[in-house]
């Protein structure tokens, strides 16, 4: 008798193995008849501008002598990486990216948590916290410039009267490297920790309360909860958060535009593709900078999905 009934359960058990499969299928079909048309064609609009700039960079091609175009084939890409103008702006690009991303990370989840626990009033509150989010990055970055000058600023003055008078009111932010690198960072972490908080709020909001509930009965500490409970069911979220992030702060270029214009070694890898391509009107160098800035992300994105591990076809069912 037993046997038979364990042959029942082993039969249902691969019914519902094929019926789950089949509405899984269905569910991918569906989804591509959905999206395909659209990723159609975003694949189209995005391939031929990388595929004409891959074309670009195989040339020596100045915009003002269009007929002297020649072609050199890798000459561009070897002529940049040996460039030392080129490994200072990828040294202040990483400095950026990874000290931005710590402060946004960390502040991003303080306030992602206070949004996830406050009940009333939770939708002011939100709006409250997304309003630099709002602003054009341009206008950000003019207010911060105003706020760090010398005469007209006010960071001198609040910091003289915090130190009460240890701070010199005459302090130069935009005088050397890593006093604007500060600037920029403080300006980069103000306007995007909004965005992160979100994202990650959104995956505080897959975090099962009865886990944390258990957790807390069985007499786990808040650290043990958070690290234990909290941050592995809202591994999808995170990954999300910081791949979103990084790839966008690989590619800044309005804050450091406005505040420094490069000076001071503060010149990133957008802003030296722009120099090229615009400035000098290197087509040719200007394009295999682009090109070695896309590898970078794509590398940089491989990376973290690698590193997660995160199937996001799954994560968030039960």
């Amino acid at each position: 008798m037993s046997t038979v009934v364990e042959t029942t359960k082993g039969e249902l058990s691969a019914a519902e193995k094929a019926h789950l499969s089949d509405r899984a299928k269905g569910e991918r079909n569906l989804g591509w008849r959905l999206a395909g048309p659209a990723f159609v064609v975003m694949l189209l609009v995005t391939l031929y501008p990388i595929g004409y700039a891959v074309y670009l960079s195989l040339f020596n091609y100045r915009l003002t002598d269009p007929a002297g175009k020649k072609m050199v084939w890798l000459q561009n890409y070897l002529t940049a990486l040996s460039d030392p103008l080129f490994w200072q702006a990828f040294l202040t690009t990483f400095i950026i990216v990874v000290v931005t991303l710590i402060f946004e990370l960390i502040i991003g989840m303080a306030i992602a948590m206070v949004m996830h626990r406050v009940v009333w009033p939770r939708r002011t509150l939100r709006t409250i916290v997304l309003i630099p989010y709002a602003i054009v990055t341009v206008v950000s970055g003019f207010s911060w410039l105003y706020a760090a000058q010398i005469d007209s600023g006010f960071f001198n003055h609040w910091l003289h009267f915090l130190s009460i008078g240890g701070f010199p009111l005459d302090y130069n932010w935009f005088g050397g490297r890593w006093s604007s690198l500060t600037i920029i960072c403080l300006s980069e972490i103000w306007k995007t920790t909004p965005f992160m908080s979100l994202l990650l709020l959104a995956g505080l909001a897959q975090v099962d309360s009865a886990q944390e509930e258990a957790a807390k009965v069985d007499g786990a500490t808040w650290m043990q909860r958070f690290t234990k409970v909290i941050l592995p069911n809202m591994k999808a979220a995170l990954m999300v958060a910081l791949l979103f992030r990084t790839l966008d702060a690989v590619r800044i270029y309005d804050n450091p535009y406005v505040m420094t214009g490069g000076a001071n070694q503060t010149q990133t890898l957008s802003m030296l593709v722009g120099t090229e391509t615009v400035s000098r009107v290197e087509i040719g160098m200007g394009s295999a900078l682009a090109v070695i800035l896309f590898l970078i992300v794509l590398i940089i994105a491989f990376i973290f999905v690698k590193l997660f591990k995160v199937d996001l076809t799954t994560s968030g069912r039960s």
